[in-house]
């Protein structure tokens, strides 16, 4: 054996001790491809007990073992890193999944870097592929793209370097309607998702610095024009050993439209409110201190108001007596609304005025309210009580009384009296409809017992249960009731006394 075969087969058997206790996989070949030597991690990272399991030489390797890139494209015999190597190509940080072909379910990941060995005259002596296990690496990779994809919070991420989007998950796609081709390549410049951040300075800072964005409020620009309001925020991680930015945002478009579409309403609210002729006050359902009133209100009571908002309806005291006040706020929370309740109201000076009010929940800035709708019929009220004052003197002497006059009294009084009792005819047994049609008639009681064959105190005792049910007290009110509602139209006579 020559000297410098014995110092190559030296160099060597040092090499391999040095090597051979290495974490990182070490394959030793010839530039013919011939595997000479691999350490033990490189026999662990392809699942085999020595060096033979390998192959003899790099294509006997290729049909051992298949290498797939991690997009799932196959290598070709000539793309194998040895194969490269032998053909004098020199790389670092090639990235394959190495899966046996005896036992297809196995599969590893291999970081790989080439080093060719040179002899003293520069020649080519020896070919090294120098591995890492990425196996858990991939799998943790693996998992944060299935989570990154499936979320659906919108996020995109860039690389620190050359700040360039690396990733964008579906969910930046469908909120923004970009497609992956315009964003993935492009800069933060091209791109801003900073743009009119409320502490952009703070952002574009940290950014560089490659720390933590805090949450703020921007105007993401659309690829079709316009903007979208977002909350966007930053969160430094590593990606392939490399400083990235992980940017994650909160659609606030839907939240701006609900709030401008509230703000429209509560303005149309406020403008209806403070226009309508109709006295309206607004009060907390929970305290029933006053929230608001309008400019009819405050005429009808005297109030002007600073006495009125910020306290409440008892201290007020508007409300004619505590117990129609209690009354009408039970109905409130009990039922949400009331319609057409009769209520006194004491104006500011003591006046007592009669009005009708309605009521119902409205909700003012998140606070349930209670609106309260009234109108004045005092004056209608007054209308009616003369009205029946005159057909009762009247009727004190009904010979010249004729039928038309009795109708047109009662017509008008129909007019005056749009909101009549709640009672209804059907209220009344077939005796007290008797009773009632003959007092329409004109009859007295004894004239009416005669007519029915029924004793005078019993007549009076029907009579008095009409006038109850009706809530009338009088001949003449009775009779208006029964006009008003077109009952016994045939049969109205006023009786002459000649």
């Amino acid at each position: 054996m020559s000297q410098d075969v014995l110092a190559k087969e030296t160099n060597r058997r040092q090499l391999q001790q040095i090597i051979s206790g290495l974490s990182d996989g070490v394959i030793l070949a010839e530039v013919d491809q011939t595997i000479l030597w691999a350490n033990e991690a490189a026999l662990t990272m392809h699942g085999v007990g020595d060096v033979m399991g390998l192959g003899a030489n790099g294509q006997q390797y290729t049909e051992r073992f298949s290498l797939r890139y991690r997009n799932n494209h196959p290598l070709q015999d000539d793309s194998y890193p040895l194969a490269r190597a032998a053909a004098g190509d020199e790389f670092s940080d090639v990235i394959v999944e190495v899966t046996p072909t005896a036992t297809p379910d196995k599969t590893w990941v291999h970081r790989l870097r080439s080093l060719v060995i040179t002899d003293s005259r520069g020649e080519p002596e020896l070919l090294v592929l120098i591995l890492s296990n990425a196996t858990q690496w991939a799998s943790a990779e693996q998992r944060f793209e299935k989570t990154f994809n499936a979320n659906p919070a919108p996020a995109v991420i860039c690389r620190l370097s050359d700040l360039r989007y690396i990733k964008v998950n579906q969910g930046f796609l469908e909120m923004t309607g970009y497609s992956r081709d315009q964003v993935i390549g492009r800069s933060v410049y091209e791109l801003d998702v900073l743009e009119q951040a409320e502490r952009k300075d703070l952002a574009i800072q940290r950014l560089s610095e490659g720390a933590t964005i805090p949450q703020m409020e921007a105007e993401l620009k659309l690829p079709k024009g316009g903007s979208k309001l977002v909350i966007v925020a930053g969160q430094p991680l590593d990606m392939n050993e490399e400083d990235c930015m992980l940017f994650s945002f909160m659609d606030l478009e839907p939240r701006r439209k609900a709030e401008i579409a509230l703000r429209q309403s509560e303005e149309r609210f406020a403008k209806s409110f403070r226009l309508t002729p109709v006295p309206t006050l607004v009060c907390n359902a929970d305290n029933r201190h006053v929230v608001d009133v309008n400019e009819a209100f405050m005429s009808i009571t005297g109030y002007i108001s600073e006495e009125l908002i910020g306290k409440s309806i008892e201290e007020i005291g508007f409300i004619d007596g505590n117990a129609a006040s209690e009354q009408l706020f039970a109905t409130l929370e009990k039922a949400g609304n009331l319609d057409g309740q009769d209520l006194k109201v004491r104006k500011k000076g003591n006046e007592v005025i009669d009005c009708v009010v309605s009521a119902d929940t409205v909700v003012i800035q998140d606070m349930p309210c209670y609106l309260l709708v009234m109108m004045n019929i005092t004056e209608r009220k007054r209308s009616e009580l003369e009205l029946v004052a005159a057909i009762e003197e009247v009727m004190q002497d009904a010979s010249w009384f004729s039928q038309t006059l009795i109708e047109k009294l009662a017509n008008a009084k129909s007019v005056n009296s749009p909101n009549l009792p709640n009672v209804s005819f059907t209220d009344l047994t077939a005796r007290e409809r008797d009773v009632l049609g003959l007092i329409c008639e004109g009859l007295a009681d004894k004239e009416i017992a005669s007519r029915l064959k029924l004793a005078p105190n019993t007549v009076r005792n029907h009579v008095a249960t009409v006038y109850s049910k009706l809530r009338v007290h009088s001949r003449s009110a009775a009779i208006v009731w029964a006009r008003e509602r077109g009952l016994f139209a045939g049969d109205l006579r006023v009786k002459n006394r000649r």
